[in-house]
């Protein structure tokens, strides 16, 4: 795009600092900028900004200094050095010593705080100053941010002087990432290490085991990888599938924790128990099992019912896992799980109630606190902490125990209140398996949606915290499960950049966080993502919109009136073959398509565009997005046709306790047919006991049918299809069925009556037959 077709008042609003970093010109701006940093091109936004005097060109020919011998600032040039490429194409050069212009990094013991760093910048060089080592890399990211990319990738930036004087509010800024339930392959955390470090994100926590998979080699126990790494998927009547899964050898492990390490981020494993722990007790029943029965590696995501065992074999079991995990993890924390484990195998077990009453426990939860704090203890002997969802405080564990909250905040409330130290992952505010949007184009996900606006408003300090206890609020943590998140393009989907949001939340200060400037600082940071390669989702700035009048007056009325919009709010918002510049609702006719995206002031679009298909046929179709519960119900899932499905599409929004949906206000009134275009899906969910609140339609036929009510679920039946035995018929299937259009329009209800012991079915598509 031209520069004229810009909207000037839009062009005034971008960020000056990135414009005059992007020209390699005009110093003023950027010095204006500098004053409070609110324009710099900076995730998480810095403590305190100082605007100086003129600027420094910084170009290949750029030294970057460290004291030769001081390992914490080497390491933190070579990060700059390795990033400034990355992000610039920028080749610069490391030195121990220079004469002229340099950036360097000097140690400096009065700068209080390991993370905290002072960047000073002149017309003369650029100093990062730290007294601990990943204050040094702090400071680096922090500049490599400076040299944000643009159009002049590979040639000198001019980074405005300024002083900036930067500590973290929190020491815990995480993410954590389930490669138990879709295995990731290790290449592909490298890039998500790499991205966390340049927003000052220092923990990353893996997790490793679950029911459906162990991704850990354990020497001491070979068949956890042998067995517990590969799972056979669940089928909708298909045959069944080859094994799927995979896992880390140590060295593998060693060598990713290296490399986060000497980026400032340490790397917290995680092996759940006593719950979740299908996997281990399928390779290994005898040692770890209760009742020695051995299941196949879980398919089904979810809760389910195998525990490890808390009898005395059992338990150096566990203690000789922990003992090679700690050999290969430094982290500080080990994470031992502890959440959602039902305790009906123990309930059942003479054994573990007769060790309950010789310890003198009384509750299934006090003998797993008593477990939890025997971990701890062992732990301890090794010089590391223990940490565990917030079910380890139905225990009464030791204050010793650190606590992660995620069923809320109460957790972290009551933890904290007794002396523990606390992690705010609350569900749903930092879950990122939520959808961040209600489009069809989302990929598979819950959908819970949380908003990239959301997620920036999330406050990690819940009230009801004593103002003494506030100490033991370590930070927060935002969290990426797997179910249906089955590729790394997803996993980065659904991760970025909410995580920037999370990183200036867990970074800043709430006085300095404002969300117009992060959306505007975003924008050379969505640049980065896609330098470093990474799938960052645009849903955020993508056009969204929405019909005034409903489809059935559309069609018969040949017009619409159509309101545009975007979440974040960026750029302008132009449409149509002329781009023209949206105002507000516009009217367009029956028949057409518009295409619309937000654009930047430097011709760039913020997301790319999307399209309203205003045709007969497209309004007389209903995607499985279109399409919203029965009475009494919730689509909480958006799930795939098959399970580990590498593509985002098909998906489909379903109730996996009640096969039933609705097209509300379906166009019928112009409309004499219907076509009915149906998924067959697994049925793996472990319900534990959510399961009484699955609800059963009855059957008439051996397989249950396809029943289509008009007028919605108490509605006349406007047709039945016998559903066809799962063995033998494909898990894609199509019904039609006459329609009156002289009824008008009204909601279609489609419900399945398969039994419970079938495979669950989901509407892909509704299409109206015109009329006309």
């Amino acid at each position: 795009m031209k520069p004229s077709m810009l909207n000037p008042a839009h062009l005034a609003a971008v960020p000056f600092a990135i414009a005059a970093l992007a020209s390699g010109a005009g110093i003023t701006s950027a010095q204006a900028s500098a004053r409070s940093g609110t324009d710099l091109p900076l995730i998480p936004m810095p403590a305190s900004v100082v605007a100086g005097q003129g600027a420094l060109r910084i170009g290949a020919d750029t030294p970057v200094v460290a004291a030769s011998g001081d390992a914490g600032a080497e390491r933190a040039a070579r990060f700059l050095a390795e990033r400034a490429k990355a992000q610039r194409g920028l080749s610069l050069a490391t030195a121990s010593m220079a004469s002229g212009p340099a950036i360097r990094f000097v140690r400096d013991n009065a700068i209080a705080g390991e993370e905290a760093y002072r960047l000073t910048v002149t017309a003369k060089g650029a100093t990062v100053a730290a007294s601990g080592d990943r204050g040094m890399i702090w400071g680096a990211a922090t500049l490599v941010q400076l040299l944000s990319p643009d159009g002049r990738t590979g040639q000198p930036v001019q980074v405005p002087a300024m002083t900036i004087e930067d500590a973290p509010r929190y020491s815990w800024r995480g993410l954590m990432m389930d490669v138990a339930r879709h295995f990731q392959p290790i290449e592909t955390l490298y890039p998500v290490v790499d991205a966390m470090a340049e927003q000052k994100l220092n923990v990353l926590h893996l997790h490793l085991s679950d029911d459906q998979g162990w991704r850990v080699e354990i020497k001491r126990y070979p068949k956890l990888t042998e067995i517990g790494a590969w799972r056979t998927p669940p089928s909708a009547g298909e045959p069944t599938a080859a094994k799927v899964g995979g896992f880390y050898t140590q060295e593998q492990l060693k060598a990713l924790v290296a490399y986060a390490g000497a980026r400032g981020i340490t790397v917290v494993p995680e092996i759940d128990m006593p719950g979740h722990a299908q996997a281990a007790v399928a390779a290994y029943p005898e040692e770890v099992g209760v009742l020695g029965d051995r299941p196949q590696v879980g398919h089904d995501w979810g809760v389910n019912p195998w525990l490890f065992s808390p009898s005395e074999g059992s338990m150096t079991f566990i203690r000789n896992v922990l003992d090679e995990l700690v050999e290969v993890f430094p982290s500080p924390f080990i994470h031992v799980g502890g959440d959602e484990a039902v305790k009906d195998q123990w309930q059942r077990s003479p054994e573990v109630q007769a060790q309950m009453a010789a310890l003198g426990l009384k509750t299934e939860n006090q003998l797993q606190g008593w477990m939890i704090a025997e971990l701890g203890k062992h732990l301890a002997t090794k010089g590391r902490r223990l940490i565990g969802w917030d079910e380890i405080l139905e225990g009464d564990v030791p204050t010793s125990a650190s606590v992660m909250s995620w069923r809320g905040e109460k957790g972290a409330v009551e933890a904290a209140n007794k002396g523990h130290d606390v992690v705010l992952s609350p569900a749903p505010d930092l879950y990122l398996d939520n959808l961040q949007s209600d489009r069809s184009d989302e990929p598979p996900g819950r959908i819970g949606i949380r908003t990239l606006e959301q997620v920036y408003r999330y406050e990690p300090t819940p009230s009801g915290i004593a103002p003494e206890r506030l100490k033991h609020v370590l930070g927060a943590q935002a969290n990426a499960w797997s179910e249906y998140l089955a590729t790394a393009k997803q996993k980065e989907h659904a991760i970025f950049p909410r995580l920037s949001a999370v990183a200036e939340v867990t970074w800043t200060a709430p006085a300095r966080r404002d969300w117009k400037s992060f959306v505007a600082r975003l924008e050379p940071q969505m640049l980065r993502y896609s330098r470093e390669g990474i799938a960052a989702a645009d849903s955020a700035f993508a056009v969204n919109f929405r019909m005034k009048e409903s489809r059935g007056e559309a069609l018969r009325g040949g017009r619409l009136t159509l309101a545009m919009d975007t979440q974040a709010g960026a750029g302008t918002i132009r449409f149509g073959a002329g781009r023209k510049i949206y105002q507000g609702p516009v009217t367009i006719k029956v028949g057409s398509k518009v295409e619309a995206a937000a654009w930047l002031a430097d011709g760039r679009t913020a997301a790319a565009p999307r399209t309203f298909d205003a045709t007969r046929t497209a309004l007389l179709t209903a995607s499985a997005s279109d399409l919203a519960a029965c009475p009494k119900g919730a689509l909480g899932l958006r799930v795939p046709l098959v399970s580990g499905q590498v593509e985002d599409a098909p998906a489909f929004n379903v109730n996996i306790f009640d096969t039933c949906t609705q097209w509300i206000d379906a166009p019928l009134g112009s409309a004499r047919g219907a076509t009915f275009e149906v998924a067959r899906l697994p049925r793996h969910y472990g319900l534990a006991h959510e399961a009484s609140a699955l609800r059963e339609h009855y059957a008439v036929t051996e397989h249950g049918e396809l029943v289509v009510r008009r007028g919605g679920c108490e509605g006349a039946v406007l047709a039945t299809f016998p559903l066809p035995d799962p063995k033998s018929a494909p898990n894609r299937l199509r019904f039609a069925a006459p329609v009156d259009a002289k009824q008008g329009d009204g909601a279609l209800c489609m419900q399945f009556t398969s039994p419970l012991s079938d495979p669950f079915y989901a509407i892909e598509k509704v299409v109206l037959e015109d009329s006309q």
